[in-house]
């Protein structure tokens, strides 16, 4: 019985050295590649979308082979790798160790674009915490003003656009809740703080109409009637005119009975 085991013994031993052998064997080729090779097979990787391969890959070349001709090629794909995987986070941080190391490297411009791109692609839906498109913006300005005739520049300041929509977009819904809540004094500085940050934007039309809205609702007919002369020339579409005419309507009503 005591042979048995030994001998059960001996096989395991034998069968798990073949297959360690066998591992070392089927990486010696692989450790042996040059960093050019390394560099093929990183973007065969990527063109698979096999991200983490990819990774890999390139990350040997940066650790290894930084000093070469290879190394901002490896830093920016490698970048590229988290940023087509969605790892917008990991991506940022790695486009940034280009532009901080490898600052005269001919990536330099579309990595600073990625960086914009990430931050966009991280900024949450309006009614979300807004930091990272707080962030996207300052680095899209930046962008605009340090490449001003870039390939980017035009798709830079159209984001720049939808982003402060979005921004408005979210104070607006204050002063909306405002309202709900019967805080119409509030719900008029929510939509005044739109029009002083974001005047610009597709939101705007909306705040003016809310600010009528408010003194409507507070049943002030001199305010609202005195604050639509002053801003008629701000409400311009039919749907919007017509809704401010039914608050004042409205008011009208209310004093009637």
């Amino acid at each position: 019985m005591e042979f048995v085991k030994r001998k059960l013994t001996f096989i395991s031993i034998s069968v798990i050295s073949v297959i360690l052998f066998i591992g070392c064997a089927g990486k010696k080729p692989m450790e042996q590649l040059s960093l050019e090779e390394r560099f093929k097979r990183g973007h065969e990787y990527l063109d698979k979308e096999k991200y983490y391969n990819a990774q890999q890959e390139f990350q040997i070349i940066v650790l290894s082979g930084s000093h070469t001709d290879l190394g901002d090629d490896a830093q920016f794909y490698l970048a590229e790798t988290y940023f087509k995987n969605k790892e917008y986070i990991l991506a940022i941080s790695e486009y940034e160790r280009l532009t901080r190391k490898m600052k005269y490297s001919e990536y330099v411009e579309k990595a600073r674009w990625r960086i914009c791109e990430a931050y966009v692609k991280d900024s949450p839906n309006y009614y979300h915490d807004q930091t990272s498109t707080d962030k996207a913006l300052q680095k899209l300005q930046e962008f605009i003003d340090e490449y001003p005739n870039s390939e980017f520049s035009d798709d830079a300041k159209d984001t720049i656009q939808k982003l402060r929509n979005k921004l408005a977009e979210k104070v607006y819904h204050s002063g909306e809740l405002y309202i709900k809540l019967h805080a119409f004094d509030s719900a008029i500085i929510a939509f005044q703080d739109l029009l002083d940050r974001y005047y610009d934007t597709d939101v705007a039309e909306k705040a003016y109409v809310g600010i009528v809205q408010s003194y409507a609702k507070m049943n002030d007919a001199e305010n609202a009637n005195k604050y639509l002369n002053d801003n008629s020339d701000k409400i311009k579409s039919t749907e919007s005119k017509q809704k401010v005419q039914n608050y004042l309507n409205s008011i009208v009503e209310i004093n009637d009975e």
